[in-house]
């Protein structure tokens, strides 16, 4: 039995997406230099991503930014209670 995690984070300046599999990161989105990087180890089968998967990051950055700014508006007349 194996344990798959996919992280997609983001603030205003900044982003994550990133793909686990038993701890260990498998693929993640390089936003500085715009592509993917698939960081395993030489000495294992390598596992390659599906097409398109850098491409898909920046659209999950883009929702993930716009639901940010919805929370914020809607957030923005809650009173902090004491």
């Amino acid at each position: 039995l194996h344990v798959d995690r996919q992280v997609i984070g983001c603030s205003d300046h900044d982003g994550e997406q990133a793909y686990n599999l038993d701890g260990e990161e498998m693929w993640f989105a390089d936003f500085i230099k715009k592509e993917g990087v698939e960081p395993q180890p030489p000495f294992i089968d390598h596992m390659t991503y599906v097409d398109r998967a850098y491409q898909r990051a920046e659209v999950h950055q883009q929702i993930c930014k716009t639901n940010l700014d919805v929370a914020r508006r809607a957030m923005k007349d809650f009173k902090i209670e004491d």
